[in-house]
């Protein structure tokens, strides 16, 4: 694929998750399935080894195989994919990164090291690092609610003035003040927000979403971001929806049971019901059973019978 340059990089990008036998290997049949199901479905990109692909959890040989098979794949479509070189290592993570640019991917996305909070010349020493093994192809910084640094739209002012240029980060998104300061200050950057905000994140100036939305059904979260350039009303009433069914079901898996952000994705996967990726996480972390499945499903399809067509 052709480097994506900031302003490319838009819309409803689709999470590649990871599905696993009972044994903790990885089922990659079903990993190839699921990566033809997103091309077919014509979502604006895929990236692998977001949180819902345990990039924490793949040796550096299995970390080849997903993300050889999905170049492979999307070069062979033109589809436009990111390929996830994150690890709380920030020497691993550059192995990582110098291996992608081989696999020729649109972007590459990174966190920040993770083990010690790095202070802000940290920061910048290691992303210039990575933007040097880059190369043409420009870095995405994911920073997640959970990391132990927070960037602030000032801290991304200063990254760029150290002369570290990065195409996007995808970020926790914020109130009307907190999206005017982020884009006010950071002209030129891809700014990515959670799916379940984005069409208030898009009116809001927001360029796409990394989706959780479309972990429970990637066409329709695809067919709901393209309504946000004609239908904005009918696609905030849809998002309205979408946060209760979110709110009400989802959510309390996290602050009630204890469960986590990837195990939720693959939980709305299987809810959707559109790739058989299971709900089943590599160990040590615990996953939400198959069995309630059914009874979540149920309840989704009257709330939000749009993703059930």
């Amino acid at each position: 694929m052709i480097p994506l340059q900031s302003h490319e990089i838009r819309g409803n990008w689709a999470t590649l998750l990871l599905p696993v036998h009972t044994d903790d290997s990885i089922h990659y049949p079903r990993l190839a399935a699921e990566i033809d199901q997103l091309i077919a479905m014509k979502v604006d990109g895929i990236y692998s080894n977001g949180t819902a692909g345990e990039f924490y959890n793949q040796t550096e040989q299995e970390f080849d195989e997903v993300n050889g098979l999905l170049a492979e794949k999307c070069n062979k479509a033109g589809m436009p994919f990111q390929v996830g070189c994150s690890h709380m290592s920030p020497q691993l993570s550059l192995e990582r990164l110098k291996r992608a640019v081989a696999l020729q991917p649109s972007a590459i996305q990174v966190i920040l090291p993770d083990w010690f909070p790095p202070k802000m010349d940290e920061i910048i020493v290691f992303l210039r690092k990575m933007e040097e093994a880059a190369g043409s192809i420009r870095l995405i910084l994911y920073n997640p609610p959970h990391s132990k640094v927070r960037l602030s739209p000032g801290d991304f002012k200063m990254i760029r003035e150290a002369g570290i240029q990065l195409a996007g980060c995808k970020l926790p998104g914020g109130d009307a003040a907190w999206y005017k300061e982020m884009l006010g200050l950071n002209p030129g950057l891809s700014v990515f927000i959670p799916g379940h905000h984005l069409a208030t994140g898009v009116r809001a100036g927001a360029h796409g979403a990394y989706s959780n939305v479309a972990c429970l059904n990637p066409l329709v979260a695809q067919q709901w971001y393209d309504s946000m350039h004609t239908h904005m009303e009918a696609a905030l009433e849809l998002e309205g929806r979408i946060q209760r069914f979110m709110n009400e079901q989802i959510v309390p898996y996290i602050t009630q049971q204890g469960y986590s952000n990837q195990a939720v994705d693959k939980f709305l996967a299987a809810i959707g019901g559109w790739a058989e990726v299971g709900t089943r996480l590599r160990w040590p972390y615990k996953w939400i059973p198959e069995e309630e499945v059914s009874a979540a499903r149920k309840v989704c399809k009257e709330l939000l019978p749009e993703f059930f067509v």
